[in-house]
């Protein structure tokens, strides 16, 4: 039996400045501070104190000040996994979402998705976002820990639940699952058919309603 939660950062200084985020090393802002501290609680109340538990996380910081108001409730130290970053913007990466707007170029209705050129200097294509996500999971899968917490983001919550599903790198150009910021995700996998399942998506029960975007 194992259970994944999965969880995207509250609200960044990034979304309120309306910058792009990405790589850009945004902060929680106070309200993300407190809603942090409301997905730890949610946590604490749905694992068992006496089950073992590993926490990961994305290594930029506003991800970082999440896992740690986890890890403060559970007493683990989480382990810092670049793979779980957001989607690299390039050099858009912290300036104004607009900058972006006028330079994206979206992909295709049909054609080419993953290795798809956006239009802009240094930012990733699908594919390296998929690879590295998927190779973050298999690495955290092949753990025998039963209960493990995965502090992300809400655009790499996508490949996290893809790669869960076992669903192939070439066929999720088209994958976008909705994930509002401060949202856990519930993965399950049973002991007897071994399906793995969604159990809940993007929750946000635990926050209070004017902290989900």
């Amino acid at each position: 039996m194992r259970t994944l939660y999965v969880v995207t950062h509250p609200q960044a200084t990034h979304h309120v400045e309306n910058v792009v985020g990405g790589w850009h090393d945004s902060r929680l802002t106070p309200a993300g501070i407190r809603a942090a501290a409301a997905v730890a609680q949610a946590l604490r109340a749905r694992i068992p104190r006496s089950a073992d538990v590993e926490l990961y996380a994305s290594d930029l910081r506003r991800t970082r000040q999440t896992a740690e108001a986890v890890a403060e409730l559970f007493g683990v130290a989480p382990v810092l996994d670049p793979r779980l970053r957001e989607k690299s913007y390039g050099e858009a990466g912290g300036r104004p979402q607009q900058w972006l707007d006028r330079r994206f170029v979206p992909p295709p209705a049909v054609g080419e998705r993953l290795e798809h050129d956006e239009g802009v200097k240094g930012a990733e294509t699908k594919a390296a976002w998929v690879r590295r996500v998927y190779a973050a999971m298999d690495d955290i899968l092949g753990r025998p820990c039963e209960h493990q917490i995965i502090v992300t983001h809400g655009g790499t919550l996508t490949f996290v639940v893809t790669a869960w599903i076992k669903m192939p790198q070439a066929t999720v150009g088209y994958a976008s699952l909705r994930a509002p910021a401060g949202s856990i995700t519930t993965l399950h996998e049973d002991d007897f058919f071994h399906n793995r399942q969604i159990v809940a998506l993007a929750d946000t029960h635990h926050l209070d309603p004017a902290a989900v975007d």
